[in-house]
């Protein structure tokens, strides 16, 4: 049972870094431009971070193992449509349905995994493979797409997904036990749709504002429209009985900071890692496979340095590990703004490896900053409200980075020039952020204070 929740978990993950190191050989075979290949990832982001929350719910209500065999058959059959794709619509629509079933997956993955082991020992066991298991995912995804690309084409990067979804399928329905929470909370069905289609809108209007100009009907209403849609989301979610994210929380600034600060992350992470593969093929000249093996530092160090980020921020606190975290992705990011076509490698790696190592400080001890600031019975749900927040503003990066780059190059300028600008936006964010973290994060120890119940307001009034 451990092996399948986790090689669940691990086809979710490559597929976050598979896609982006076949970018170049898409835009190449499918004659899509710099708009397609921002859908082309976002499609997918979109719908796992809108639908994240809700797939939790649907697993404790409706049973896990039901939720997480049918996010492995609909992620399998979205894979083969997207293999199969004539064009980068059809491609963007199998996308999307590969983020349906990631959100559905994922989630019912780890509760599974928790619930078949109720012995706090086993469990930390188990949930410790299931998280080295998804990092190994995020490292290989590069090497693998390079290879895979290089070799057969970009088909080939979601293929490989079709026989490990076929053994899920087989093996789960065997091993696997149902369970469910008899008292999980309703489904928020209005929250969710309204959700989806502001964050999409939203997404709209900066993907397409690059080709259609920003004060064109079109761009204008979509952002008009997204206001409306949001501020009707954060309506709805005050008067809804069960909201899938209670307003209620964010009168913490333990939970606002931190939340705010993850999105700062998803955005810097996500929307420069997007343009990685293609600033070594298209500007240094590499081919697919040796980019994709160029850009293996930046996600190999978030993979060794990520288990000792939650150890470090037990011992010296959330503000200092996260904003000593935060303060160096952000001078890699602003550093590679200065790397161009005649940069050796050994200039540029250690720039990755930087930008890797400072977000990977950042991620788990936000998250425990989230969890902290809530109840104890809400932690699963600050948990999930974490990592939505983390994927909005991977949404988010990919359309403002890939719009400052077009904005760029339509007044003139060079594609190389473009991305220097991108990764110095991504940059003087991330080190505004690190300002932020450090002023406002509220310091926090290792030990638990007496009163849970009181802990979101003990947190609002330290200082920081």
């Amino acid at each position: 049972m451990l092996v399948v929740t986790c090689l669940g978990q691990f086809m979710v993950l490559l597929d976050n870094t598979i896609v982006g190191a076949a970018l170049p050989d898409m835009q190449h075979r499918l004659g899509a431009g710099l708009t397609g290949l921002q859908w082309i990832v976002d499609a997918y982001v979109l719908l796992v971070a809108m639908l994240l929350l809700s797939g939790g719910v649907f697993a404790d209500r409706f049973g896990r193992k039901r939720v997480y065999l049918s996010g492995v058959a609909v992620f399998t059959a979205a894979s083969v449509l997207c293999s199969v794709a004539p064009s980068v619509g059809w491609l963007v629509a199998g996308r999307v349905l590969q983020g349906v079933g990631a959100a559905a997956l994922s989630p019912a993955s780890l509760a599974l995994l928790v619930a078949a082991h109720p012995a706090p020992r086993e469990r930390v066991r188990a949930i410790g493979l299931w998280a080295g298991l998804s990092g190994i995912g995020l490292a290989a995804g590069p090497v693998a797409g390079g290879v895979l690309a290089q070799a057969f084409g970009w088909p080939a990067i979601f293929l490989v997904n079709v026989p490990i979804g076929v053994v899920l399928l087989v093996v789960g329905r065997r091993v696997l036990k149902e369970s469910r929470n008899r008292d999980a909370r309703a489904l928020d069905i209005p929250g969710t749709i309204l959700s989806v289609l502001g964050v999409g809108t939203l997404a709209y209007a900066l993907i397409e504002g690059g080709s259609r100009g920003w004060t064109s009907p079109v761009i204008l209403g979509g952002f008009a429209a997204a206001a409306v849609l949001l501020a009707a989301f954060v309506a709805v979610e005050r008067r809804h009985p069960a909201p899938m994210l209670p307003m209620g929380l964010f009168r913490s600034r333990l939970f606002t900071v931190s939340n705010s600060a993850m999105v700062v992350v998803g955005f810097a992470l996500m929307g420069s890692s997007f343009f990685f593969s293609q600033f070594f093929v298209y500007v240094q000249g590499s081919s697919i496979l040796r980019a994709g093996l160029q850009t293996l530092p930046a996600t190999l160090a978030m993979v060794v340095v990520s288990p000792f980020a939650g150890r470090l921020a037990a011992r010296y606190g959330y503000r200092s590990v996260v904003t000593g975290g935060l303060a160096p992705a952000g001078l890699g990011l602003l550093t590679l703004g200065g790397v161009h076509a005649d940069t050796g490698y050994a200039d540029v790696w250690w720039r990755l490896a930087t930008v890797g190592v400072g977000f990977a400080l950042t991620m788990s001890p936000l998250t425990g900053a989230a969890i902290q600031a809530v109840d104890p019975q809400e932690g699963g749900l600050a948990s999930g409200i974490s990592s939505t927040t983390r994927q909005i503003g991977a949404v988010l990066g990919v359309a403002v980075l890939g719009a400052v780059v077009r904005a760029r190059q339509s007044g003139g300028a060079s594609f190389e020039a473009g991305l220097d600008s991108a990764f110095a936006v991504a940059g003087a964010v991330t080190l505004a952020t690190a300002v932020c973290t450090g002023l406002w994060l509220v310091r926090s120890r290792s030990t638990p204070a007496p009163a849970p119940r009181q802990r979101p307001d003990l947190s609002a009034r330290r200082t920081p």
